[in-house]
């Protein structure tokens, strides 16, 4: 026995008595979680190696924000485990400011000696990441790499500390990105590489890194299958791969709960009940609104139509066809809407609610799916009650987003934002609302957890 706890032991690099670092840490809860050998004392703790191994607040010299104590936790905690070339999640609940953590880390004194690390983001934020960067740590080098006009020259992105790119540039820039070893490789809404098939998160994965560090809060949206495809970027192998995986842990709350005590140590996730105390409570209202009769007719001779056209696929169909009528039956007219909205009742209700709010000259984000109905909120709602009104969806060109998003912050008196929660629904910083409007329901909640917290965050 002493043999194979010997051989075992020499399997995770450990040859020689004293502390472990944080890899052979990882490589025994790996072995004892099949093996009777190795036995996890750790297991439910809230023991996490090296965060007490403070990298020191000279390393801060460079960053010239402050931060509050859980954000100063997240920062040791990110440092070391870059620092140990392991990786992590950064998971913190929506609004807690992963973006100023992130940027703690990348304004450590390294970058002067080591190569440029990169942070991949959806279109909509690199705008956002670069002001940000300027704002906390201004010296740090920062080009955001997207674009027509951007750069096809390792060499010119050597020149910089960071690099700020979106998901589909880093894909299609792939083999020049293959050609830089980069010092971190960050993703922001890290939940995009959840499907490990996509050839997003297959290019992504070989970018060659010291250490990967996934920003997200929402880890897992769907399936334990997202939470493996994120942590196979930050500790590639960790958790074997797909197959073994899928096999070993079933999609479930008990294969969620095996699956915790091999993931914890990596993952850093916090909840603004926890550590911002400071937020005023976040009040949620919902609103179930009745069809009226004529509606309710016309929604069933919807329905009938459908199945008499589609016959087998007409539920599908209809699904589609129905929650479009249900945000507003304008969107199924071809032409352009001729009569007034608040004929539809879920609209006048509408109307009701952001009259209340403007009348106290609060500031309103309203989410929905459709870009027609985000035409139809902007132009109406202006003309409905002389109040500024923008809106950001796929069609907004990502440069422009941001300038949106700062004419509506700097509005004094009532303003309306109309957002699609695809295109603005994550990552941005929309504090100057103070109320948030959800038109029309998401199919997935989380989708709609990211989207309230545009509003609900620190401004930080």
């Amino acid at each position: 026995m002493l043999d194979e706890i010997f051989s075992l032991l020499d399997d995770a690099g450990i040859n020689d008595p004293g502390l472990i670092n944080l890899r052979q840490y990882l490589h025994l809860k790996q072995i004892g979680e099949h093996s009777d050998l190795i036995v996890d004392l750790t297991r439910g703790s809230e023991i996490r190696p090296g965060i007490d191994i403070n990298p020191g607040d000279d390393e801060l010299s460079l960053f010239s924000g402050t931060l509050y104590p859980y954000q100063h936790d997240g920062w040791q905690w990110l440092s070391y485990v870059c620092k140990q070339q392991v990786g992590g999640i950064l998971a913190d609940e929506m609004g807690l400011g992963k973006t100023v953590q992130i940027i703690a880390v990348l304004a450590s004194p390294d970058r002067e000696r080591v190569s440029p690390s990169v942070i991949i983001a959806p279109g909509s934020l690199l705008e956002n990441w670069k002001r940000e960067i300027v704002r906390f740590a201004p010296e740090i080098r920062v080009l955001v790499h997207h674009g027509p006009i951007r750069t096809g020259l390792p060499k010119t992105l050597l020149e910089f500390d960071v690099i700020v790119t979106s998901y589909d540039t880093a894909v299609r820039d792939g083999a020049l990105f293959g050609m830089i070893e980069w010092r971190l490789v960050i993703l922001d809404e890290a939940q995009a590489i959840k499907n490990p098939d996509t050839r997003r998160a297959q290019s992504i994965k070989k970018l060659t890194r010291e250490a990967g560090i996934a920003v997200t809060g929402t880890p897992v949206e769907n399936r334990l299958r997202d939470l493996w495809s994120i942590m196979d970027f930050v500790l590639p192998g960790y958790l074997g791969d797909q197959q073994v995986f899928e096999t070993r842990y079933e999609d479930d709350p008990s294969g969620a709960a095996l699956i915790e005590p091999l993931v914890s140590p990596l993952m850093l996730r916090r909840l603004v009940s926890d550590v911002a105390t400071d937020l005023p409570e976040r009040i949620d209202a919902p609103q179930a609104l009745l069809l009226t009769d004529p509606e309710i007719n016309e929604y069933d001779h919807i329905r009938e139509e459908i199945a008499e056209k589609y016959g087998a696929a007409a539920t599908f169909v209809s699904l589609g066809r129905l929650r479009m009528y249900c945000t507003h039956p304008l969107l199924l007219e071809d032409q352009n809407y001729q009569t007034d909205p608040c004929r539809f009742s879920k609209y006048q209700r509408l109307t009701e609610i952001l009259e209340e709010i403007f009348s106290h000259s609060g500031k309103v984000l309203v989410f929905t799916s459709w870009n027609r109905m985000n035409d139809m909120l902007v132009e109406d709602i202006a003309g409905r009650f002389g109040v500024f009104t923008a809106g950001i969806d796929g069609r907004t060109d990502i440069g422009e987003r941001q300038n949106i998003i700062d004419r509506f912050s700097s509005e004094i008196g009532p303003a309306l934002l109309a957002l699609n929660p695809k295109a603005a629904g994550t990552g941005l910083n929309i504090t100057a609302a103070n109320h948030v409007i959800h038109y029309n329901l998401e199919w997935n909640p989380a989708t709609e957890d990211q989207a309230s917290a545009r509003a609900y965050r620190r401004g930080q």
